[in-house]
Parts: structure tokens; sequence; C-alpha cells
């Protein structure tokens, strides 16, 4: 494996990797030790995980990871369309079963419900459950518009009062579902969504953000160097003294380092 460069900034770690490869293999490395600490200590451990293609490498590289008890690990998704057919491909569930919860034996797998009559109450359930089951890790990634989970710029409060709630997506987000190729066209991406809200995120003591590939250069910029707020959500890492975020050559091509 390549050397790689770590960086502080404020309190938010940085490791930045020459591939996608290394950057996922490092990342799912730092997670699966974390895992096995807290494993040590606790009976059970709570997990959320994204769903973006930014997560590919490191959880291919985490699902095939020996020596984690998945049996004694709870796991959350972090956001889910609304009007998304059940079986849709596209169902961020369903890309989280694919790649990780089929892959190992979980004590529980939580999925958000979209396909319900009321989605607020819906929010109100999951929280209930992140509640029941106080998070101790965020896997995550960061938007091309700088979101965390599907908390984009106009609907971003690092105070919110709510740990689960529905947005509208931006155009921006819209967009970056067709530029991975989720979508074919606009059109077709789902305009609301249920998402769990910064301080559902935040409050996890340990938070690992993986992001690669050039189309995210820009919002590692904006992460790293622009004023910490929610006109740039992916600030608020950090604040956050557990944070690491891991970005590979092309995703750090932009930084002023």
């Amino acid at each position: 494996m390549s050397e790689t460069k770590e960086l502080s900034v404020d309190k938010l770690k940085v490791k930045i990797s020459q591939t996608r490869k290394e950057m996922g293999e490092l990342a799912a490395e730092d997670v699966s030790e974390k895992l096995r600490d807290l494993l040590r200590t606790k009976e059970t451990v709570n997990v959320i995980f994204a769903s973006a293609p930014s997560q590919n490498e490191f959880l291919a590289a985490l699902s095939v990871t020996r020596g984690i008890d998945w049996g004694r690990i709870n796991a959350f998704h972090m956001d889910e369309y609304i009007g998304l057919d059940e079986e849709a491909p596209q169902r961020f569930g369903h890309f989280l079963k694919e790649r990780i919860f089929d892959k190992v034996k979980l004590r529980n797998a939580f999925y958000i419900n979209t396909n319900v009559d009321d989605p607020n109450e819906e929010c109100r359930r999951y929280a209930g459950l992140l509640e029941e089951y106080p998070v101790d890790v965020v896997c995550m990634g960061i938007g091309e518009n700088t979101h965390i989970a599907f908390n984009d710029p106009h609907v971003a409060d690092f105070e919110d009062p709510l740990r689960v709630k529905v947005i509208d997506l931006a155009e921006a987000s819209r967009y970056q579902q067709v530029h991975d190729g989720c979508f074919t066209k606009l059109e077709d991406v789902p305009v609301t969504a249920i998402t769990l809200t910064v301080p559902a995120l935040m409050q996890a003591d340990s938070v690992y953000c993986m992001v690669p590939g050039r189309n995210k250069a820009s919002a590692i910029y904006h992460t790293i160097h622009e004023e910490i707020g929610e006109r740039y959500p992916s600030t608020i890492l950090r604040k956050h003294r557990g944070a690491i975020l891991y970005i590979d050559k092309d995703s750090a091509s932009a930084l002023a380092f």
C-alpha cells in the first residue's frame, strides 16, 4: 500500500491515500479496529452506514474483515427516498443490504420505511430506535454540494431539535444521483426523502467519512477551507474530535496544502 499522508484541520483528522481502493481499505481497517475495541467493553455496538458509490471500496473491504462479532452489532442507514417502489434498485436500503447487511450476520438491521402513509410518523419511529440504540459509530460520505446524509445546505441545521426528518432534496443532490449512475435523468430522481439530521450523525463518538473521486474535489475543498456553518454542511466534521476524513488523490486535488 502506498504511503498515506495525514494532517489535521481544527479537530478533524484527514488521511489522504493514492487510490480509491487504498482509501477504502484504510478506512475499513480503522473502522474494524474501532468495532473490535468497542465490542471488548460493550455488549452491543450501534453503527450508521451511508449508501453511495463513494462507499463501495470501504464496504467491500469491511465486509470481509475478520475478527468482528457482527452478531452483536445493530446497523442503521442514514437516509431513504420517498416515492420509490419498494423493489426499486435505487433504494438505499437495497444498496446496504447487498453490500454489507446480507454479507455479515448482524444482530439487527434497522431500515427506514418510506412506503408509509405518514412519513413523519416513520421519522418518529426511527428516531425512537436511535434513542433506544445510541449510536457509537457513523460511516458516511459527503455529497457534491457538501451535504451529509441528505442534509443539503438549505435544510441543514447544526442545532436541529429532530433526529430524523422529511426534507426536500436540493437539485444538486438530485443531479448527483444521475452523475453516480443511479438514475438516467433528473426527472427520475425523487424530490423528497427521509434523512437523519446533523445532530443525529454527530452524536456518535466516532465518525469515519469516506470521500473519493475527482467529482468530490470541490466538496472536499469547501469542507476543509470554508467557515464552519450550514452553507457547507460537511464543515461540521471539523468540530468533532472523533472524526476522520478519508480521501484519495483525486478528491484531494483542490486542497491548498
